[in-house]
């Protein structure tokens, strides 16, 4: 259920989250495809225009994920879904690629992970040889870890949720390719990340937990897929590890007294969002001691891994233009965002 940052809004908006695709193209508007596609885009019916083409797969590791960018203009449709977990493959997302394209081009933004940078590369090449004009966006949020299991350099995490808001409200808005792309590449260079685990994700494939953890542990700067974070500890009140993340984010920009942020606190699954506003609570309060406005916030679960308790922070230094954008009212399947 929603609550706080929504209110009653919320519960009234509530809609099934199924494998949902937008129909029809809109004539000089980027489409965006973000991180995960639909199998086979020549299923997509034609039908009612939508305000936005923006083609993902819902049910995978990380839901809901990709469906804070949707604007429902358009019905809803059930498409195969890819594996749960996983990048999809180079062919997909071409496929993708071709069934969206306006002739405006098209944005691919994609967490920054080993296999997903792969496949939407060679995509983007695939594109270009079809003379559509793709590009592709890197988010690297996560403060945790320079490098991890599936990354070279840092993971792309919850953060890159601000970033689909604020660039989806401007392909809607009409702007070109190449001002999505500075858009997307500015909100990734001024947001940032940190989250811990109180426990492992199961992932259906495997059928048991994807790492050990005692019942006393917490992996503090866990990735999405359960990746090594910074240290591994005993368990600490939530304040003290909230403060934790939330000073690591604050000084890796770093911001400063004055600044104006969007702030998320992610849920990763597992963790009620009564504990969650426990959370946003401490972060709100230590923003308040540093003397910087929080402009709007978000505390719900926008990028999951699967069943894993514990919660990421995200911080977004904002301007005007992102300002703007994070306003731009959007409906979603899964809530209001």
């Amino acid at each position: 259920m929603l609550y706080g940052h929504w209110g009653n809004v919320g519960l009234q908006r509530l809609k099934m989250a199924g494998n949902a695709v937008l129909r029809e193209k809109l004539r000089h508007k980027v489409p965006l495809v973000l991180c995960r596609v639909v199998q086979r885009a020549a299923d997509v019916p034609s039908g009612k225009a939508a305000q936005l083409h923006i083609k993902f797969h819902a049910a995978h590791a990380h839901a809901p994920d990709s469906r804070v960018g949707l604007r429902c203009q358009a019905g809803m449709e059930r498409l195969r879904p890819l594996p749960f977990s996983g990048a999809p493959t180079a062919d997909a997302i071409y496929e993708a690629a071709k069934a969206v394209d306006t002739g405006a081009g098209v944005l691919f933004m994609v967490k920054n992970y080993t296999g997903d940078r792969g496949q939407f590369g060679m995509a983007c090449e695939m594109c270009e040889m079809d003379d559509i004009n793709a590009k592709i966006v890197i988010a690297d949020d996560d403060v945790a870890v320079k490098d991890s299991t599936f990354t070279a350099g840092r993971r792309g995490v919850a953060g890159a949720i601000l970033g689909y808001k604020i660039v989806c409200a401007a392909a809607e808005e009409g702007k070109s390719l190449d001002e999505l792309v500075e858009l997307a590449d500015r909100v990734n260079a001024n947001v940032r990340s940190m989250g811990f685990g109180l426990t492992s994700c199961t992932t259906p494939a495997k059928g048991a937990p994807t790492f050990e953890i005692g019942d006393d542990e917490m992996e503090i700067g866990v990735g999405l897929h359960g990746e090594p974070g910074r240290q591994r500890t005993k368990l600490m009140p939530a304040d003290e590890i909230v403060g934790l993340m939330t000073q690591n984010c604050l000084d890796d920009l770093p911001f400063k007294a004055g600044d104006e942020v969007a702030v998320m606190v992610n849920g990763l699954g597992g963790t009620p969002l009564m504990e969650q506003y426990i959370a946003y609570n401490k972060v709100a309060q230590m923003l308040k001691d540093a003397g910087i406005k929080v402009f709007k916030s978000y505390v719900n679960e926008y990028c999951t891994s699967i069943d894993m308790a514990g919660c990421s922070v995200s911080l977004l230094h904002l301007d005007d233009e992102m300002k703007k954008y994070l306003d731009y009212p959007v409906e979603i399947p899964y809530a209001i965002f």
